[in-house]
């Protein structure tokens, strides 16, 4: 790239923990600096947070319509290159919207939209363009999901039988809306976070982590939602039995009331020639397994792991990293594409992995057949494809 990019953040206001983690990520590799921001509805708030990042005032907003507009009309070197979107999810789709339909590269939190009519508008939008919509599946940037993507892409584990997912958190065990933290406020209202809670705020990563490693796609699912903490109007817990393409079986179990857990994200994936491990809780290693029972670590930051699980390692090994890290490693690719589609080069199979406004809409399709199936206590059909999606190239995995 010949020039550093601008960025603009919507949402990720005073105390919002993960508008400070994009904004670090973003910039990690000197890549991108943030220009603009209208961080919160309330001008004040919004305000205060430019002042605390130090932007040009006149670049902070009391609204996204208002920052769309002023920004729309800059040229050269102030012009926006992207705008990331960090806000609830029922605010997504309007924002997403508004930047692309005004010219701007997206980049959006998952999930992507509350409905799956919206997700598919904002497909159609981006079909119809010339701009890069990114989503941010953060997970799929950690070195050893590369390497475990890499290893099935071999065929080193046969033919996949079996996919286990798992994702635990305890931070809702209790009440914690009632007493107005605005994480927990927002996460178990459905007029904000939309049909689906648990599934919708973490089983959404685990369900994209296992078409990232696979390129697989889920055909049918189960499931049971339930609700523990009394009065709460979204599931905080959930079971689901998947099909997935090919014949392969799996389940996703998903919690944010199980007591006493951070954030336990974990994938299996079993073959017909072994099978690989990977947890969050221990990012830096992805277990091979044999049938002979031979189980190797593979560790990130040593010579002989894949070249993407390498390309993605930014410290030598012994010096973990890994949630920052990840979310960089995505914005690396995002920005690079752009910057290269702005200069009129094409950009490099690298640049391109990252999470696309098709995926987005595949989660989004994935949580209501979820909630249907939950509903209907029955087996559903979960097969999809979303409009304007671009034909995969031949061996091509999911994104």
């Amino acid at each position: 790239m010949t020039r550093r990019l601008s960025y603009g953040m919507v949402g990720g206001g005073p105390g919002a923990f993960i508008g400070d983690v994009h904004r670090m990520a973003a910039e990690l590799d000197g890549l991108a600096r943030i220009a603009a921001g209208a961080f919160s509805s309330d001008p004040e708030r919004s305000a205060a947070k430019g002042t605390e990042i130090g932007l040009d005032p006149d670049r902070v907003y009391g609204s996204y319509a208002e920052m769309a507009e002023a920004e729309a009309v800059r040229e050269g070197d102030e012009r926006l290159d992207f705008v990331i979107i960090v806000t609830p999810n029922h605010l997504h789709f309007d924002v997403a919207r508004t930047f692309l339909e005004t010219g701007f590269h997206v980049v959006c939190d998952k999930p992507l939209t509350t409905t799956v009519e919206d997700a598919e508008a904002l497909c159609r939008l981006v079909a119809g363009g010339d701009r890069v919509f990114a989503l941010t599946h953060n997970y799929g940037g950690y070195p050893m999901i590369k390497d475990a993507r890499a290893i099935v892409r071999e065929g080193r584990v046969g033919a996949i039988r079996r996919i286990q997912l798992e994702y635990f958190q305890g931070w809702l065990a209790t009440p914690l809306e009632l007493t107005g933290h605005p994480q927990a406020v927002w996460r178990t209202d459905p007029a904000q976070a939309g049909a689906a809670g648990a599934l919708g705020d973490i089983g959404t990563h685990a369900h994209h982590l296992a078409r990232y490693v696979t390129g697989l796609e889920v055909e049918a699912l189960c499931g049971e939602l339930t609700t523990f903490v009394p009065g709460r109007r979204l599931e905080d817990d959930a079971s689901l039995l998947m099909r997935w393409n090919g014949g392969v079986r799996g389940t996703l179990t998903v919690s944010q009331v199980a007591a006493g857990e951070e954030n336990g994200l974990a994938i299996r994936v079993y073959g017909s020639e072994g099978s690989i491990a990977w947890r969050h809780d221990d990012a830096e290693t992805l277990w091979h397994r044999t049938p002979d029972g031979r189980a190797r670590p593979r560790r990130r930051g040593h010579g002989w792991i894949s070249p993407e699980a390498a390309g993605a390692s930014r410290v030598p090994p012994g010096h973990p990293e890994g949630f920052i890290e990840g979310f960089g490693n995505l914005y690396r690719s995002v920005i690079s594409t752009i910057g290269a589609l702005d200069e009129g080069r094409t950009p490099d199979e690298t640049a391109l992995d990252f999470p696309t406004v098709w995926d987005g809409a595949r989660g989004v399709h994935f949580l209501e057949r979820a909630v249907e199936s939950g509903r209907r206590g029955a087996w559903v059909d979960a097969r999809y494809e979303p409009p304007g999606e671009p034909p995969a190239e031949p061996g091509e995995p999911t994104r």
